[in-house]
């Protein structure tokens, strides 16, 4: 009988062991030896050089030894010789007139009365399209910013976490600002999340580096209409 109780306490003990309570991790990719195994926006991934990727998670990249370049991982993203610690971005030029800092409307698209658009004078096109260009030696938005665009659209200033972004209209890609006047917030879910209009922001880059389209183009189309410029991009809705 005293048998039977210690082996009932000794798998109880086991089985708290294997439970243990606790933030759950990310499910894991099966990774072939090839690959880096890596959790990037929360999600697990398997990574290696070549393979598609968001600037909206260089930071996450980078942690792995990556970079994102023109919507392709490069191996070296941690190397300081490709990370240039600062960058002259010149001044902030408004793509139209910020009128209004409260009651902007929110949607898919940005209130242009409210959020614009903006992009830095001095990220030409041969600036962004250096091969030691990246997107995280620009990206300058604290965390009082995003509050004050969340309260010019009627939210209540806090961290919604991947519900939402304050996102750049015209993307650190192209050069886009981190003035107030360039964000507003978008959805974190559904066919016009951040996630899809990322896909865009990375083929516009490829787009201007590869010659085939103007950069002040590229910049207007999206903060004009970022799911217009989708479409006639990639010949589909987002």
């Amino acid at each position: 009988m005293r048998l039977g109780v210690g082996l009932l306490a000794v798998l109880a003990v086991l089985a708290f062991g294997v439970a243990a309570p606790g933030r759950s991790a990310p499910l894991r990719a099966a990774c072939s030896s090839s690959y880096v195994q890596g959790v990037i926006g929360g999600a697990s991934k398997c990574l290696r050089a070549g393979e598609f990727c968001s600037a909206a998670h260089e930071a996450d990249y980078e942690r792995y030894g990556f970079s994102c370049v023109a919507g392709h991982l490069r191996s070296g993203g941690s190397a300081p010789a490709q990370h240039p610690t600062t960058v002259s971005v010149g001044s902030t030029v408004a793509l139209g007139p910020h009128t209004r800092t409260a009651g902007c409307r929110r949607g898919v698209l940005p209130d242009r009365r409210c959020s614009p658009g903006a992009y830095y004078s001095g990220l030409t096109q041969t600036v962004i399209c250096a091969s030691t260009f990246r997107t995280s030696a620009i990206r300058d938005v604290p965390q009082s910013e995003k509050f004050a665009v969340e309260r010019e659209y009627g939210m209540a200033a806090t961290y919604y976490g991947r519900t939402i972004e304050i996102d750049h209209i015209v993307p650190l890609e192209l050069g886009g600002s981190n003035d107030i006047a360039n964000l507003y917030p978008e959805p974190g879910s559904g066919s016009e999340s951040y996630h899809v209009k990322d896909r865009l922001e990375n083929r516009l880059h490829d787009l201007v580096c590869g010659g085939r389209l103007d950069l002040a183009a590229a910049r207007a189309g999206i903060a004009a209409n970022w799911e217009r410029e989708y479409r006639q991009v990639f010949g589909l809705t987002p």
